[in-house]
């Protein structure tokens, strides 16, 4: 019993490894080539309409909005939801905003002292 407890569970881990292993992907912005390393169930050609689709009707708004391409059904987005990433997609037009730091704070004024 023990001995099939132990087969469970290595094939458990085994069954996992792949998706802790793998990398996110914004599907906002990823080329057909990263979309098709890092996506389970997903080719070339699956990469590709992706692309296509999203190239034609603006970025993704969530995943599952995966599932109105030709060929990306439930169960490819739910296998692969953990590595998928929704961002925008980064505009060649509009150059990314500097980081600037928080204004500075004014100390505190010293108390005035009541008139008496």
């Amino acid at each position: 019993m023990l001995q099939y407890f132990k087969f469970l569970l290595l094939a458990f881990v085994l069954g996992l490894s792949p998706m802790l292993m793998a990398e996110p992907v914004d599907i906002n912005s990823a080329t057909a080539a990263e979309l098709s390393k890092a996506l389970s169930g997903v080719g070339a050609s699956k990469a590709k309409a992706i692309v296509e689709y999203r190239d034609k009707n603006g970025p993704f708004k969530s995943a599952d909005e995966l599932k109105k391409v030709k060929g990306i059904g439930k169960a490819t987005v739910e296998k692969n939801r953990a590595v998928i990433v929704v961002g925008g997609a980064p505009s060649a037009a509009t150059p990314a905003a500097p980081a600037t730091a928080p204004p500075p704070v004014a100390p505190a004024a010293a108390p005035v002292p009541a008139a008496q």
